[in-house]
């Protein structure tokens, strides 16, 4: 079978190629699939766009390079977009033409089993960004009209455009459709051991509008009514069902979807769609809404926070994430650039003096990721580059075109690779700031990956005060302060918890190496004692310094000793002096 699909040069369609190399060049994986993390922090990377030069990247530069990059923050799981093969590299692999073909940009089928391979050697797990939501309506290198007519594996007529993406919509009713996706998962799981797949579009494919100009209340009448397309509610069901089965506890299935369809993420015997976890995608939407129209920090909105943070379906997991690659994208902002803009290309030097701007954007991204990951729900994911706030947004290589919906010109910009790569050299930097943040979000993992409380059932939110901007909760065994106040740090603040003890802070964002302040630091011998003084409807309580724009998670003494947790030398050795004139 012809599997394979590559752009002869100065050609736009693909071909296809008969790929068989010898048995010397073929890749013999070595190591087993690891088993599906209990608690998810993903790392989401395309490969292509993973080079710190102006270049598409490779799959063994990327095994090589970026990798141990991954480990060595602490995530547990890497997500890849772009696999299957794409004739339009800006579309950032969603516009799928060859479903069986390894995107041939970025180097051979075998050095994509290398890539997989070398994760699992590290304990990483491997997820696809998966496309079986619609295909690209290209017909000349894709399978769009492939017999000849328009519903061979999709809807004829205007069901089967999707008139945003201008793409084609499969027909899941169709026995052979079924099979060709059900197909199409065992193609990737088998012959590539991905560990599983983060299915794209599933809000497109679950309702007949696409969930396009609808906006969902939570009424159940929005989910369960005529709009719901119930073969494509089947096909999801099935993909579950045939994964968990045949790969039971060794693979994860995540939805892209922001509707928020009941029982998505319950197990297929119950009834429900089978998914492992479901994308918080509200979340991120909340971070841009709360940078672009709350205005000052004074007027933060403390509950608004922890309620869009705890809106979530009981019983189904769910991934959060701050950013994505959605917010990369040209057009759109990082949190980094709501935070701190233009003054990321003149104030991040630490051989500069410290700029208000500069200095609140790095004390709220740490506060935004923790915030995030402590309480917005069973998993977290982040994008690459953002861990380190990269500046600049991603600007795909790209000519002008005309829009086939509209027929405006959209101008292009010359087929630059210029903004389509990833800085890693700036965290590596020593007299930038970038490398604090980097050094948090691997702390930041760290204490996720000893605790594990985003996999605990113990959740509790006991204080959300508007007047000092203080929000403290429990999660599994740590409890986490967050002080948004810009500038009023407390003295002797009482924290309630649900057990009385000796308490250790594991981890604080003003901690030097962070680019803090070393007023509230791991490296002091911080030791807080909670008595049975009941506060904020908890059991006991400690009290502790809370310096203003800080996060600060504690854990019991004993608790800290049963999972084994130590600070962990990395990234330390990076402090650079600090000085207190700007506190």
């Amino acid at each position: 079978a012809i599997r394979n699909a590559v752009q002869a040069p100065g050609n736009i369609p693909f071909d296809g190629i008969y790929y068989d190399p010898p048995k010397e060049e073929q890749y013999e994986m070595k190591w087993a699939r690891p088993e599906a993390p209990e608690e998810l922090r993903i790392y989401e990377a395309h490969v292509g766009m993973s080079s710190r030069e102006p270049k598409i990247n490779s799959y063994i530069a990327f095994a090589d390079e970026v990798l141990p990059r991954i480990k060595n923050l602490g995530y547990n799981a890497v997500q890849l977009m772009a696999i299957q093969e794409h004739a339009y590299y800006a579309s950032f692999g969603y516009h799928v033409t060859n479903f069986f073909g390894v995107s041939s940009r970025c180097g051979t089928p075998d050095e994509l089993k290398y890539l997989v391979d070398k994760a699992h050697s590290m304990g990483i797990s491997v997820l696809m960004d998966l496309v079986h939501s619609h295909s690209s309506s290209n017909a000349t290198d894709g399978i769009n009209m492939f017999d000849g007519s328009d519903g061979q594996y999709f809807h004829s007529g205007p069901q089967g455009y999707h008139w945003m993406w201008d793409s084609r919509c499969f027909n899941y009713a169709e026995w052979e459709v079924l099979r060709f996706l059900l197909s199409n998962l065992r193609y990737w799981m088998e012959e590539f051991k991905f560990d599983g797949f983060r299915f794209d579009g599933v809000t497109s494919m679950m309702y007949k509008h696409h969930g396009l100009q609808v906006a969902f209340t939570g009424n159940y009448d929005e989910y369960f009514g005529m709009a719901t397309d119930v073969d494509a509610m089947v096909y999801l069901a099935l993909a579950n069902d045939m994964l968990h089965t045949l790969y039971d506890g060794n693979v994860t299935t995540i939805a892209e979807d922001v509707s928020g369809m009941p029982t998505l993420c319950r197990p297929v015997h119950e009834g429900g769609v089978g998914f492992d976890y479901r994308l918080q995608m509200a979340i991120a939407d909340k971070w841009v809404e709360v940078l672009s129209e709350w205005g000052s920090d004074e007027g933060w909105e403390m509950g608004n926070l922890v309620f869009t943070m705890e809106n979530r379906r009981y019983g189904e997991k769910c991934i959060s994430y701050a950013e994505s690659h959605d917010q990369a994208l040209v057009g759109d902002k990082t949190t980094a650039f709501w935070l701190m803009d233009a003054e990321m290309y003149t104030n991040m030097s630490t051989l500069s003096a410290d700029s208000p701007v500069v200095t609140r954007g790095i004390a709220l991204h740490k506060m935004i990721r923790q915030f995030t990951m402590g309480l917005g729900g069973e998993g977290y994911l982040n994008f690459m580059g953002n861990e380190f706030g990269h500046p600049e947004w991603i600007d795909f290589p790209r000519g002008d075109r005309v829009e086939a919906s509209t027929g405006e010109f959209i101008p292009g910009n010359g087929n630059s690779y210029h903004l389509c790569r990833r800085r890693f050299d700036l965290p590596e930097t020593d007299h930038l700031r970038y490398k604090f943040l980097e050094a948090f979000d691997a702390k930041m993992n760290r204490v996720a990956g000893f605790f594990k409380y985003m996999a605990s059932d113990h959740q509790y939110t006991s204080l959300k005060d508007d007047g000092d901007k203080m929000i403290a909760f429990e999660r599994g065994d740590c409890v986490f302060v967050f002080n948004w106040h810009p500038c009023n740090s407390y003295s002797d603040y009482r924290i309630g918890c649900k057990k009385a003890g000796k308490y250790k802070l594991v981890l604080s964002s003003d901690n030097p190496e962070f680019g803090g302040w070393d007023n509230l630091s791991t490296h002091h011998d911080n030791s807080y004692f909670a008595d049975s003084t009941a506060h904020n409807g908890r059991p006991a309580s400690f009290q502790a310094y809370i310096p203003s724009r800080t996060v600060a998670v504690f854990a019991l003494e004993e608790d800290v000793e049963r999972v084994g947790y130590t600070y962990g030398d990395e990234y330390v050795s990076r402090v650079v002096e600090v000085s207190n004139d700007n506190v």
